[in-house]
């Protein structure tokens, strides 16, 4: 199949556009670069760079390349950064991938294959539950506000023209490639810190000094998976959950990923940060259950390593 990746020059992205390559598919990677890399696309794939609030430029894309399926990774991805930019955010989140299903509906693209957030959506997950795709999406930042009204978009265009759509929610993925500067996950904040000989600081729960806020976090190699196999078409529910079910909390996270590097904890303490949900874990889905996940030690050792020899 002819595969566009949005966001393709990104962590996860980049993941995904090299795995649907090793399967044989074409592949177009669409990117701004203003935190993807031109190093993280593929030789094999097709380049092209431009903003997906660009209406027209991601029409001229999909219009030239023809794409089968739409795999939509490219988006505003810091709760913090929407917190403080909320414009900014729904202009990349909304607006631009609305131009993306446009663009999809007016060129006869089978399918758009979204990545959503689980570990933002639902809201609160009170110990010990874990959130399932039936719960009611209960969004409080803006970034979760803005990825749950795409998906509602998405639902509008199944029921009234019929296209289909897979929405992956995403617990907190990590792994090799992301990015520790800007728009950052922890893991890859931790590895760089780790990387130059920091502390590693424990954002606060509730009160400065507690074990930090609790997370699922789920390597980037079992999303592609789940990715891969929502482009093939062989993920048939609207909706999926992609995490592990396990939680950890961030002093959990640093301790573990300290012994990865083969250091011992060096830890500072800090407030809570505005926006932060104190406890997001996500029920998998059962379309998943066939996956065999990476575990958090496993997943942590060889994302110390890529940064290890690679990152630097």
């Amino acid at each position: 199949m002819r595969v566009i990746v949005t966001g393709g020059a990104g962590f996860i992205g980049s993941h995904v556009a090299d795995a649907l390559l090793a399967r044989g598919h074409e592949v177009c990677v669409v990117d701004d670069l203003s935190s993807g890399r031109r190093s993280n696309v593929p030789d094999a794939a097709r380049f092209d760079e431009l903003d997906i609030r660009d209406a027209s430029a991601v029409e001229r894309c999909v219009s030239d390349f023809r794409p089968e399926v739409i795999c939509h990774q490219a988006a505003q991805t810091s709760v913090s950064v929407s917190t403080r930019e909320p414009l900014r955010d729904a202009a990349i989140n909304i607006l631009g991938s609305l131009n993306v299903l446009g663009a999809a509906r007016a060129n006869g693209v089978a399918r758009l294959v979204f990545a959503s957030t689980g570990g933002a959506i639902y809201g609160e997950v009170a110990s010990p539950q874990r959130a399932d795709t039936s719960w009611g999406p209960k969004p409080v930042s803006p970034y979760a506000c803005s990825k749950f009204a795409f998906e509602n978009y998405l639902h509008g265009a199944r029921v009234e023209y019929g296209f289909e759509s897979t929405i992956l929610r995403y617990a907190n993925v990590y792994g090799p490639r992301q990015d520790p500067h800007g728009e950052a996950g922890v893991v890859a904040i931790f590895c760089d810190r780790l990387t130059t000989g920091q502390a590693l600081r424990v954002n606060a729960m509730l009160e400065t000094g507690d074990r930090g806020c609790v997370r699922d976090y789920v390597y980037v190699g079992d999303v592609v998976e789940a990715n891969v196999r929502a482009v093939e078409g062989r993920l048939r529910a609207p909706v999926l959950n992609v995490g592990t079910g396990v939680e950890c909390d961030t002093r959990t996270l640093a301790e573990t990923l300290s012994r990865a590097f083969g250091v011992e904890p060096a830890l500072t303490f800090g407030e809570r940060r505005e926006g932060d949900l104190l406890r997001s874990v996500l029920a998998p889905s059962p379309e998943l259950a066939d996956m065999t996940l990476v575990g958090l030690d496993e997943g942590l050792r060889a994302t110390a390593e890529w940064y290890r020899t690679t990152a630097r």
